[in-house]
């Protein structure tokens, strides 16, 4: 199984290169931790962000394999402890499908990403740097993880 997370941005500092490597690595050869990047749509003009998320909904659903269980990160989706997100791997594990979590530009995700998508998660009710969001997101697939194979990681 693959968890894929599909990213728009690129250019990211060097620190959160090495952090996300850092998590990448730590992950199980039967649960491989992929990032994807889709460059970001320059804003110029009138109504510039609105044009740009709906090009870079394009590109995110062209990159979505023909075969995945889809995640949104959105600001409406449900959020979960990690215990639960302890369950929540094992559950994607027992899908027999790669997993593809998609974090959308500055301007957020179109409805018809959202559409898409199987879920809708939420990282926290605060706004999260773009490039914080995702060293956080391996770190707490990585905890979810942990939890599920009952790794001494995670201390509640």
């Amino acid at each position: 199984m693959k968890l894929i997370i599909i990213a728009v941005g690129n250019k990211m500092p060097s620190w959160v290169t090495e952090a996300f490597t850092d998590y990448q690595k730590r992950f199980p050869p039967e649960m491989k931790l992929v990032l994807e990047e889709i460059a970001p749509v320059k804003r110029n003009g009138k109504n510039s962000d609105e044009k740009a998320k709906e090009q870079e909904a394009k590109m995110i659903l062209e990159a979505l394999p023909k075969k995945a269980y889809i995640i949104a990160l959105d600001e409406r989706g449900k959020q979960f402890t990690s215990l639960e997100l302890g369950d929540k791997v094992g559950f994607w594990q027992n899908l027999g499908m790669d997993v593809v979590l998609i974090i959308g530009g500055p301007n957020g995700l179109t409805d018809e990403v959202r559409n898409k998508a199987n879920e809708l998660w939420s990282l926290s009710k605060l706004t999260l740097p773009h490039p914080l969001v995702r060293v956080f997101l391996a770190e707490t697939i990585y905890r979810g993880w942990s939890i599920y194979a009952n790794l001494p990681y995670h201390r509640a």
